[in-house]
């Protein structure tokens, strides 16, 4: 048996070429999986549950198929679709996971993220993150007008193109000592996490004691999964 995590997959109509790699993906990288852990970024925009659509009605469906396999499927926000609520979760038969969360991985303790909390030195998207994060803030946000907040939406993902090609790319990436920070506050020794795109298993002492970062890829040009099985943790392409 095995577990499977994956994240940053930013599902959209306008990218059908990765539509079908996650299709691909659980047809046939999902044999003797006994849960699958979505980190974040499942989607590249959510402005909603009542914004669902025809897409996004099909990628549930496609999950809840997989969840009556008996496989057990837990979903976490990301900065894409931090929207995403309870409707789209019963649809999808999936667990909706805080960030951070632990877990047990067949014995051995691992702190889950979607990661992008942990890039502390770019502080314009930290302000932001805190805005949007705010319960408050969001209230307001999903009683505003469906298609106002897809407008916001589309600018949010402009603004984040455009700051992707300006930050450097150390401003993107976690800051090492916030890593540890988190591994000492949970007390464990593996964490892992997406939002940067960079999949890597790193090194790292926390705790005192040799401890690993787990980086998910996203799925451009193709996806990257974390596949773990008892006392192995192995980064692998969907094909």
């Amino acid at each position: 048996m095995s577990v499977l995590l994956i994240s940053d997959l930013h599902l959209s109509e306008e990218r059908p070429d990765i539509t079908e790699a996650f299709l691909f993906f659980l047809k046939h990288k999902t044999d003797h999986c006994e849960r699958l852990y979505i980190l974040g970024d499942f989607f590249d925009v959510w402005v909603g549950d009542d914004g669902m659509g025809v897409f996004e009605h099909r990628i549930a469906n496609e999950l809840k198929k997989l969840a009556e396999k008996g496989i057990t499927i837990y979903l976490m926000h990301g900065n894409r679709d931090f929207a995403i609520g309870s409707t789209f979760c019963r649809l999808a038969n999936c667990t909706l996971l805080k960030d951070p969360t632990l877990a047990d991985f067949y014995g051995i303790s691992v702190l889950l993220s979607h990661g992008d909390f942990l890039c502390t030195q770019d502080i314009a998207y930290q302000r932001m993150r805190r805005l949007y994060r705010n319960s408050f803030v969001l209230f307001l946000l999903k009683r505003l007008p469906l298609v106002v907040r897809r407008y916001i939406g589309r600018k949010l993902r402009a603004k984040s193109r455009i700051n992707k090609k300006n930050k450097a790319a150390s401003i993107m990436d976690v800051t090492p000592q916030a890593v540890v920070e988190l591994l000492e506050k949970y007390k464990v020794q593996f964490l892992i996490h997406g939002h940067t795109h960079r999949p890597a298993i790193h090194e790292l002492m926390a705790n005192q004691k040799p401890a690993r970062r787990i980086v998910l890829g996203d799925w451009e040009p193709n996806g990257t999964i974390l596949k773990v099985t008892s006392g192995h943790f192995g980064l692998e392409k969907v094909y």
